[in-house]
């Protein structure tokens, strides 16, 4: 249930911008930061969120994230401006961040048999994909019937009934050894991620030296960052994981294919709905050959993972992610409404390919007690990813320009999936595995 809101609010809100913008007197960047406000928050708590369950109890933490996000999407649907949406959409996503890596950790720990538990995260994945499906539909339905705010009622009975169910049947669970937070790391994964989002989005508003001003200070944020966990003992992110290259492969895949995904969705919105008129609901059924085929492919390319490893899915999802770029770039106010659905199809065999195995590259070859946290940077890598791709896509001069960039994005999966599914970088993995078995380094927690 805690999956459902959080990725139901991922899709459901991009159906209702043009109506939301119409309403609250908001430019396109008001609309980028409401997408972005949400998940670039989301972005960076989630590691945090992690060590925090693992250290006061994952239940009450858990609970805490469920009561946080409720209470933010009231305050989202009462919001009277802009502004006070933006924030309302912040304090949604810091109740998100402690909600699904805190629930993977329950699952984990509920369900000790490992049939069990292959059976509880089955059940978990498969509703991002019912969620994928769900969002634009059921948000353009209560954006028509009802209003914008309407979507945001939705999380309220749900994250309620979530609240007594974990209350009743959730076991509270801790670590045995909880890693310290890291309050410096914390800081400058937000500045850096912040600031850059601010300048690439306010950019062309504020000129070229607010943009020069942010860009400069994101990079000394990285360079920070890297320096300093470096140094740590215990810190947010491992660094050290950079050096298998399967890892460093899985997290700028998931960045470029969530940046797709966050682009495709903002800018597919607007065309429907503001340039070809359809209404919300209409434009919501139109994205259901992406959800359907995300739903079905996802298994496939799970199953092909399981048997042939990541390398085919991958490069299938580059291909795929590429061409609808590509025929989505050349797409006018008179395309056939059968043609562009058809190219929906494409981009969702891509997005459904790429998912599964992000995961897996990260993990691949990191000894148990690291995998956690290998699969949670792949988790923030995927917000991240989402959040520049809505930025950048309404920073762009036209939707074409931007639906090439987005082919940018698939050509980035393919090379980079070529580059780090090999033998070269299964060695890699192997050596840095070797590494991090033999460093007394503190064990990361599982987020």
């Amino acid at each position: 249930m805690s999956l459902l809101i959080v990725s139901l609010d991922n899709t459901i809100v991009n159906v209702a911008l043009p109506s939301l913008g119409h309403d609250l007197h908001a430019p396109v960047s008001g609309l980028q930061w409401t997408v972005d406000a949400y998940t670039l928050t989301l972005a960076s708590l989630l590691m945090l969120a992690g060590s925090t369950a693992d250290r006061v109890g994952r239940r009450r933490t858990f609970q805490t994230g469920l009561v946080i996000f409720t209470a933010g999407s009231l305050l989202c649907s009462l919001a009277p401006s802009l502004g006070w949406l933006v924030a309302a959409r912040i304090v949604q996503a810091v109740g998100g961040s402690m909600l699904n890596p805190v629930a993977m950790s329950i699952i984990t720990n509920t369900f000790t048999d490992r049939r069990e538990r292959a059976q509880a995260i089955g059940v978990w994945g498969g509703v991002v994909g019912v969620s994928m499906a769900l969002g634009p539909v059921v948000g353009g339905l209560l954006t028509d019937a009802v209003n914008w705010r309407a979507i945001f009622w939705i999380n309220v009975p749900i994250g309620l009934l979530a609240l007594f169910l974990t209350w009743r049947f959730v076991p509270e669970s801790k670590a045995p050894s909880a890693r310290r937070i890291d309050p410096v790391g914390q800081v400058l994964v937000i500045v850096l991620l912040g600031t850059l989002t601010y300048g690439i989005i306010e950019g062309r508003a504020a000129g070229p030296a607010v943009s020069a001003v942010c860009f400069v200070v994101a990079a000394a944020a990285l360079a920070a960052l890297v320096v300093f966990e470096l140094r740590r003992p215990e810190p947010l992110i491992d660094m050290r994981f950079f050096r298998s290259a399967p890892f460093s492969g899985a997290a700028v895949m998931a960045v470029s294919g969530f940046a797709g995904l966050g682009a495709f969705l903002f800018l597919n919105t607007l065309y429907l709905q503001s340039h070809r008129g359809l209404s919300a609901l209409a434009a919501g059924l139109c994205t259901l050959p992406v959800a359907a085929t995300t739903t079905i492919v996802g298994p496939l390319s799970g199953r092909l993972v399981g048997t042939r490893g990541p390398r085919v899915p991958l490069i299938v999802a580059g291909v795929c992610l590429a061409a609808a770029g590509a025929l989505l770039s050349q797409v006018t106010l008179t395309t056939p409404l059968p043609l562009l659905l058809g190219i929906y199809l494409v981009f969702g065999i891509g997005f459904g390919m790429l998912n599964p195995p992000i995961t897996n590259t990260a993990v691949s070859g990191m000894p148990l007690a690291q995998a956690g946290v290998a699969a949670a940077v792949a988790s923030t890598s995927r917000q991240v990813g989402q959040s520049l791709g809505v930025a950048i896509a309404g920073s762009m001069a036209s939707s074409a320009a931007a639906y090439r960039v987005n082919a940018l994005y698939g050509l980035i999966v393919l090379v980079v999936a070529l580059l780090t599914t090999g033998r070269w970088a299964r060695a890699t993995a192997e050596r840095t595995a070797a590494r991090l078995a033999e460093s007394p380094q503190v064990t990361l927690s599982r987020g």
